[in-house]
């Protein structure tokens, strides 16, 4: 079976990240390796994340020499990653235990090295486990295919369902930015002449605002991803302006599910 290296930033985040981690463990495709960073948290997270680790070889906790952000947090947990296929989880998040296994099968079938799949929203105080999940009516639908041109206009992406095989792409890092890490990445891949392919079946389950709710963190993602298509995509005015209009229009839209 394929070795799947789950990768997984830490900070501070004791309160959530048991039903996180225990969401990985409990999938039905046992074969994988759980790689936290854990980004000098001040709570009790990685006394947590050494218990897991105590009771599961799989679990292999690590901290960041010094604090700088989920998207360095996940480059040093792929630096250490053996898997033939790279995935991704926040420590709010949760994976629905058939996720993996069903994703790899999904990802045999096609050609696609970088796969996703829809996923639930669930309140952020929710305190119940991806084993007891009861799916409810918030789910964000993942496109059957995606070219970089569609990824220009919006991220269709949700980072809590991707996965990249390694066999096709090599160890693919995160740019080193603040914010929009995970979007930069998939859309140098993309970029490369990769595609990705999307599983209509919900797999995940993002812990989000209440429905209806567009916070203060998405708006301030505007100039984030204004950085991106400028920087790093090299975008002319025109087309990085028609993409953030297009990336606004979709938090707005999500914020309503």
């Amino acid at each position: 079976m394929p070795l799947v290296s789950v990768i997984m930033p830490v900070y501070n985040s004791a309160a959530t990240l048991g039903a996180a981690v225990r969401s990985v463990l409990t999938q039905t495709h046992s074969d994988l390796e759980l790689l936290v960073t854990d980004d000098r948290s001040t709570d009790d997270s990685m006394d947590l994340l050494r218990e897991f680790a105590a009771q599961d070889e799989r679990v292999l906790p690590k901290t960041a020499p010094e604090q700088g952000g989920a998207g360095r947090a996940r480059n040093l947990a792929m630096e250490r990653a053996r898997g033939d296929y790279i995935a991704f989880l926040d420590s709010d998040d949760m994976w629905l235990p058939e996720k993996t296994e069903k994703q790899l099968a999904f990802a045999k079938e096609g050609t696609a090295p970088l796969t996703f799949t829809s996923y639930f929203k669930m309140d952020a105080e929710h305190a119940g486990e991806s084993t007891d999940w009861v799916p409810n009516g918030r789910v964000i639908r993942a496109r059957s295919h995606v070219t970089y041109r569609d990824m220009l206009v919006q991220d269709h992406i949700g980072a809590l369902t991707a996965m990249y095989d390694r066999s096709v792409l090599g160890t693919r890092l995160m740019p080193d930015m603040r914010k929009r890490q995970d979007y930069a990445l998939w859309l140098s891949i993309m970029r490369d002449g990769a595609d990705a392919r999307g599983l209509a079946e919900p797999l995940a389950v993002y812990r989000a605002q209440q429905a209806g709710s567009l916070s203060s963190n998405k708006l301030s993602l505007v100039q984030y991803n204004w950085s991106l298509y400028r920087e790093h995509e090299h975008l002319s005015v025109p087309r990085a302006t028609r993409a953030l209009a297009g990336a606004v229009w979709q938090s707005v839209r999500n914020s309503r599910i």
